[in-house]
């Protein structure tokens, strides 16, 4: 028998990493399109009808043209090269669907927080969220029809959002602005566990 065959072998990864990413944030801020614009497939959604029966339940505030909700989450998948292909889940954006995120953030990497900035105070509760479970994340501020309301600088302060966390602008619609804000979120990502690597080696 050869030598080589009582060797124990190290498994040998085959295909790409698999990396989960979360697209969060408030109810029409964008994150059903923001998942449709960079999909390398037909992504999955879980879009519903609001009818009358939400009035009073789900808060729509100024997007009243919105007929349709996310009552579970979007899916997309994206290969950023040959080593690493992103799954992309977006969660339900209405409170009562919150109960969901528990569940979608299990192995997530990291998350992308939507923000409307004619909606601010919306973004606060996938704000809080992250911060707490001390999941990474940038903030993408996304420009609805083409604009800001407000400059990154005033969203940052009004948000209260750390320095170390990124505010970005994007737009949902676009494959290149949506690909530009996801490597923004890998760079923070990567720069945490660098960090860590780093502390743990001086420990």
């Amino acid at each position: 028998m050869s030598v080589l065959s009582d060797t124990p072998t190290r498994p040998v990864a085959t295909g790409p990493v698999p990396v989960k990413i979360i697209i969060a944030g408030g109810f029409g801020v964008g994150k059903t399109t923001f998942v449709g614009a960079i999909s390398d497939i037909k992504p999955l959604t879980t879009e519903a009808a609001m009818t009358d029966l939400s009035e009073g339940v789900d808060n729509r505030g100024d997007v009243t043209t919105k007929t349709t909700t996310t009552v579970a989450m979007d899916f997309g998948r994206v290969a950023v090269d040959e080593a690493i292909v992103l799954y992309l889940f977006g969660t339900p954006g209405q409170d009562r669907f919150g109960f969901m995120w528990n569940d979608l953030i299990q192995g997530a990497l990291g998350a992308v927080v939507l923000v409307d900035s004619r909606r601010i105070e919306d973004s606060f509760p996938a704000l809080d969220y992250f911060e707490s479970r001390s999941v990474p994340f940038v903030v993408a501020v996304n420009r609805f029809g083409g604009q800001l309301y407000h400059t990154i600088d005033e969203i940052r302060d009004a948000l209260s959002i750390a320095h170390h966390v990124p505010v970005v602008t994007t737009d949902a619609r676009g494959r290149h602005a949506v690909k530009e804000t996801v490597l923004s979120l890998l760079d923070v990502v990567l720069n945490r566990a660098l960090a860590k690597a780093r502390g743990e080696a001086q420990g």
